[in-house]
């Protein structure tokens, strides 16, 4: 019968509970949930067995940090290694209140944890009468321990990696796309407005922004004169289309319309100017962002599609844990759900097709370049990540190797291995050259590494001649061959014709020593 313990982690320190009667308490949960808040009932099945307080706020806030990542801290290893030692004799169980720190204190002190059962009712109740379970506590002071240490974990929380924050990344994206869609509508509607009174307008001037700065500069057609083309021509700046501007106003079309409704065309024309002029100021502004947080991700694949990529991912840490697949398809999960569903093609790409590359590469050769171009925009945004002092060296390091494999996909010219790449990044951005040593202790590795795949492959391919059957054992010591059609399908299978004719010399040679002996 094995004694439970329960671990619990509070503001002032760590504390292990034991609980009498575990057997019996675990039969009848319903009646441990309704006698939880009652601290005479709760006190006779729960005791406490060893506490150690923080030394300090930091080192409060250092274990908090490591616990909410699953990961054991030193202080609590100690403390739990010291506890435990004296009970080796009785066995006991852990309860816990994360699976993860479960399985890492198993793993560290070989205790065994559960964090079920009646173990969450009895964490319940110790956080509800800690402050009396403990000598020398009150409801206040615990209170206050909890307040500053919660204050100070959500404070660390909030200014992780604040100066370099994305989160202004994927504001301004998104406004830029709001923005992107509420020009179009307003230039259609501008265009729609002005043309009732100036139809020929939308000929000479196609485009959104100029068109509503002219309109706005034009108003009555009338009143638009050979004296009026200097200035037309530095809004349009077009010699050719201003006089041709002039010229249709004489000859417009167009109806009369009042003063009023001209007024109220030449305010809205000025809103839609005014959201275009901002829109290219927040475009410049996502770019200074983009080159002071992610600057290797903007130089390998641009502003707008690099912070659409970090904004779908929440941020560019998220980004950085996402495998080059995920990135690949990021911004098309419903295809992909679709495809599963129906079992068809899943998408190639998603956000990552506005790229240049992919409009680039030939039909054939999209997916390829996808998922090549995915691969480096992973690596970009680790870089950019976890790099202490930002640089786009990287970036553009990267972006040389997708024009090399789009080269490739055209020409057949071989591009370069990624190592050699990435050592002439390092050089570039620390500025110290790779030393004759490393680059031969780089070289040794490779070739353990390469020595040790061959043996594994090799072990491998033995493994799998031995299953397939080309020499069956039996007891370890009569072999029986296979027949001729059996091995000949082996042969053409594994294309391994030289080991069956051995082992067809090895059977003439037993049937001539039978004809000796006999």
């Amino acid at each position: 019968m094995a004694n439970l313990y329960v671990l619990y982690e509070h503001a002032a320190g760590f504390a292990v509970f034991s609980v009498k009667e575990f057997e019996e308490i675990s039969m009848f949960l319903p009646q441990v949930e309704s006698s939880v808040t009652d601290f005479a009932k709760f006190n006779s099945i729960v005791k406490l067995a060893a506490f150690t307080p923080f030394k300090t706020a930091i080192a409060a806030l250092e274990n908090v940090n490591a616990i909410s990542e699953g990961i054991v801290p030193q202080d609590l290893l100690v403390f739990l290694d010291d506890f435990f030692a004296k009970l080796k004799k009785k066995k006991c169980q852990l309860g816990i209140a994360d699976a993860k720190l479960g399985a890492a204190i198993t793993e560290a002190i070989g205790v065994q944890c559960s964090h079920f059962g009646v173990v969450p009712e009895i964490i319940r109740g110790i956080r509800f009468h800690f402050h009396k379970l403990v000598k020398g506590f009150t409801a206040i002071s615990a209170g206050i321990a909890q307040l500053g240490l919660g204050h100070s974990y959500s404070r660390a929380k909030v200014k992780f990696n604040v100066n370099r924050s994305d989160n202004m990344i994927i504001q301004s994206i998104a406004l830029l796309d709001q923005l992107d869609k509420d020009v179009n509508t307003f230039s259609m509607r501008i265009r729609e407005w002005y043309s009732y009174h100036f139809p020929e307008l939308v000929k000479i001037i196609p485009e959104n922004y100029l068109f509503a700065k002219t309109a706005k500069f034009i108003k009555d057609r009338k009143s638009l004169t050979d004296d009026k083309l200097e200035e037309l021509e530095e809004i349009v700046m077009d010699s050719s289309k201003a006089k041709a501007i002039i010229d249709a106003a004489k000859m417009s079309m167009g109806m009369d319309i009042s003063i009023i409704d001209l007024m109220n065309i030449e305010m809205f024309a000025e809103r839609v100017v005014k959201l275009s002029e901002y829109r290219q100021k927040l475009s410049t502004y996502l770019h200074n962002k983009m080159t002071s947080v992610a600057p290797n991700l903007q130089s390998l694949i641009g502003d707008q599609v690099g912070a659409r990529l970090i904004s779908h991912a929440g941020s560019l840490t998220n980004l950085a844990k996402y495998p080059a697949s995920t990135v690949q398809i990021l911004g098309a999960e419903k295809a992909l759900f679709r495809a599963l569903k129906t079992r068809s093609n899943t998408p190639k790409y998603g956000l990552i097709y506005h790229s240049s590359f992919i409009g680039r590469a030939g039909i054939k050769n999209k997916g390829r370049i996808s998922r090549f171009l995915a691969n480096k925009c992973s690596i970009a945004s680790r870089i950019d990540c976890f790099l202490e002092q930002p640089t786009s060296v990287f970036g553009e390091s990267l972006k040389a190797q997708v024009e090399e494999r789009l080269k490739f996909y055209e020409t057949g010219e071989i591009p370069r291995k990624n190592i050699e790449v990435m050592k002439e990044a390092i050089v570039n951005a620390t500025g110290t050259p790779i030393t004759e040593e490393v680059a031969i202790e780089d070289a040794q590795t490779l070739k353990k590494k390469n020595k040790k795949r061959k043996r594994n492959h090799v072990e491998e391919e033995k493994e799998g001649n031995d299953v397939n059957g080309t020499v069956v054992k039996e007891n370890g010591a009569n072999e029986t061959l296979l027949t001729e059609e059996q091995s000949n399908s082996i042969v053409a299978a594994n294309g391994d014709s030289d080991e069956l004719p051995k082992k067809k010399k090895k059977k003439k040679n037993k049937n001539k020593n039978k004809e000796q002996s006999a």
